[in-house]
């Protein structure tokens, strides 16, 4: 397992800021600017998935009558 693998969801968002901050700010080659765009975007998905495994989790905990039932989760409520 790599060491991205392992960081939470809250340490990959910080080092997804991380990288934008650098394609932002500092004065990088292209290839230094491709090799931090590909990264962010290896980091967005580990993101988007550990976003749909949680959605997958509070589906499964909202249950009635012991049938799950599937509810549309809007963050607020």
């Amino acid at each position: 397992m790599s060491k991205k693998e392992d960081l939470n969801f809250e340490e990959l968002i910080k080092k997804l800021e991380d990288i934008t901050n650098k394609l932002e700010k500092e004065q990088l080659s292209l290839d230094e600017s491709v090799k931090l765009f590909e990264e962010g975007i290896e980091i967005s998905k580990k993101c988007n998935s550990k976003l749909e495994d949680a959605e997958k989790r509070i589906t499964i905990l909202i249950n009635q009558d012991n049938e799950i039932k599937e509810e549309n989760f809007t963050a607020g409520e």
